[in-house]
């Protein structure tokens, strides 16, 4: 048997052989010529004083992410001591003998380890620990959930290569770690800080500009519950996207970020927030030129802010999201369109636009808009959704949910006849609406808390995922899908005769299979009725197709319904 030899880590010198003790470990007599009387006595465990192996490296094990607990180190007798064994254990095990691997080959193996078992595997032996060192030094991203117990400097001290940080904390944070961060790593290229539900960002604007005024390479930052945030004065040539998320009441803006493409400012959902978005828009067009991407999410949007963000010089977006703006109504989608052209992305949701504003929308983006976002918009029809559907053959996304909803236990309608006699458009309010979409490039489809709906259609090959959840009217006589290409159905709340009728339709029960008498389904999907007799000749011609034909016409995709 062909064995590998033993391989010595990078920038160390062999060490050495060391001899173990004279003595056995047993019963305590010179091993020479001894043979133990009890060879197979157990070794006593150590004393639950003694601390633990990892322990006995200084920098290796003083602070681990990922909610590691911290023991406090014993005396440099102890270490010593523990240094002794794991030379004895080495020996034991045979780090250069019939199991030993390359230390390129185990490296690989231990950087499939998260930062808790990385700590442990340093612990087996200074072999391991020489491997696991390795492993800090080459990578180049970490993603780590900082407990209140854990020192992050320690861990980010080991990793001289890293270029891209993700981190969760657990306790609060403030310009400490935006220092340590800063310090440990030169060449950071992407940082995202995530906080806990308990914990507090107290990060402010000054701290923040000056964090990122110091990294050169920073190319994305992405912070949440930036409350504490009073002004934003960011200047850097290499930032190209930024995350802000929990804004409130931000009294001056000052961008100097030429190479900006992408921004998101999430503002708490607050009446008392002073921000003035509409000064906020006119600076980004001054001073960020190749914005593609903006989002927007707060309830002071308004048909102002719209605006000033169509007078500002952003003739590259790409994306526009506008989210929460219940004052956003069909002046600002003209704004909107007639000023970008080439818009991928939209999402108004929870404006108060109206079917009138979705005509505009497909009349101008027909052959570049892939993703159409209207949900909370209680003023859009079925209609409109289904007029964009038809208008917008490269969307990809529809989501429209609870834009058909209950309002007070009526139904929010609108009707383009005139005023009947007798209270003829009151009647036609209180109808249930039906939804009829057939499309050859949508892949998703959201309808979630559409209890407007009792009629649905969707004949959509592409289509993969379909959102239906709280759409409690929804008629099972009345519910058709022909999707082939379905994989999830998420049904959470819906009556349990329409998730029947999910599950039989998305269920291969329509492939023919055998000699069996040919049906067909009514269009509400009710029941089964026999076709007509050119429709069996098919299935005659079906029969006598070979086994493999046969199998690729039974082949479906397994759909997944989700439901509580």
């Amino acid at each position: 048997m062909l064995r590998h030899p033993a391989v010595t880590p990078v920038g160390r010198a062999p060490r050495p052989k060391s001899r173990g003790s004279y003595n056995c470990g047993h019963c305590g007599l010179p091993k020479r010529g001894h043979s133990c009387p009890t060879p197979e006595a157990p070794v006593p465990p150590r004393s639950s004083h003694r601390p633990r192996r990892a322990l006995s490296f200084d920098d290796e094990c003083d602070g681990e992410a990922d909610a590691l607990e911290l023991v406090p180190v014993a005396d440099q007798q102890i270490r010593e001591e523990e240094e002794e064994e794991e030379v004895e254990e080495e020996e034991e095990v045979g780090w250069g003998g019939e199991w030993a691997l390359p230390t390129t080959c185990m490296v690989e193996v231990l950087r499939r380890l998260s930062p808790r078992e990385l700590t442990r595997a340093a612990a087996v032996c200074r072999g391991w620990r020489d491997c696991v060192r390795r492993v800090w030094r080459s990578a180049e991203e970490l993603r780590i959930c900082v407990s209140p117990r854990s020192e992050i400097g320690s861990v980010l001290r080991k990793c001289q290569g890293l270029t891209r940080l993700r981190l969760r904390m657990e306790s609060d944070v403030d310009a400490t770690l935006l220092a340590c961060v800063a310090f440990s790593i030169p060449n950071l290229e992407t940082f995202e800080l995530n906080i806990a539900e308990n914990a507090v960002n107290r990060i402010t604007g000054d701290e923040l500009g000056r964090f990122v005024a110091d990294k050169q390479f920073l190319s994305s930052l992405k912070i949440e519950d930036c409350t504490n945030i009073g002004f934003l004065n960011l200047t850097s040539s290499s930032l190209s996207t930024l995350w802000l998320s929990n804004l409130h009441s931000i009294s001056k803006v000052a961008f100097k970020c030429p190479n900006l493409r992408e921004i998101s400012l999430d503002f708490a959902r607050q009446e008392n927030d002073t921000t003035d978005l509409a000064t906020m828009m006119e600076y980004l067009g001054r001073t960020c030129p190749r914005l593609k991407n903006i989002h927007i999410a707060s309830i002071h949007l308004s048909n102002e802010v719209v605006l000033a963000l169509t007078s500002a010089n952003l003739r590259n977006l790409r994306m526009v999201s506008l989210v929460l703006g219940s004052r956003i109504t069909d002046a600002a989608v003209t704004a909107i369109v007639s000023t970008y052209t080439n818009l991928e992305l939209l999402d108004l949701s929870g404006s108060s636009i109206t079917d009138s504003g979705i005509r505009m929308i497909c009349n101008v983006f027909p052959k570049t808009l892939c993703r159409l976002l209207l949900a909370l918009c209680q003023n859009i029809t079925s209609s409109g959704i289904q007029f964009a559907a038809a208008k917008l053959p490269l969307l990809q996304l529809i989501d429209c949910g609870m834009s058909i909803c209950r309002v007070n236990n009526q139904y929010q309608y609108k009707s383009c006849q005139p005023m009947g006699p007798k209270g003829e458009v009151a009647e036609k309010f209180a109808r249930f609406q039906k939804l009829i979409i057939k499309h050859a490039n949508l892949r998703k489809l959201s309808l979630w808390g559409c209890s407007g709906l009792d009629s649905l259609y969707l004949n959509c090959p592409e289509l993969n995922e379909l959102n239906v959840n709280s759409c409690t009217n929804l008629h099972p006589e009345r519910f058709l899908l022909q999707c082939p290409n379905l994989k999830n159905v998420h049904a959470s709340g819906c009556q349990e005769m329409i998730i029947g009728a999910i599950r039989n339709q998305v269920s291969n029960e329509f492939v023919a299979t055998g000699n069996h008498l040919p049906s067909k389904r009514l269009a509400d999907g009710s029941k089964r009725v026999p076709v007509p007799r050119f429709v069996q000749q098919f299935f005659c011609c079906f029969q006598q197709l070979s086994e493999e034909d046969k199998q690729k016409r039974k082949r479906l995709p397994h759909c997944v319904v989700h439901h509580d």
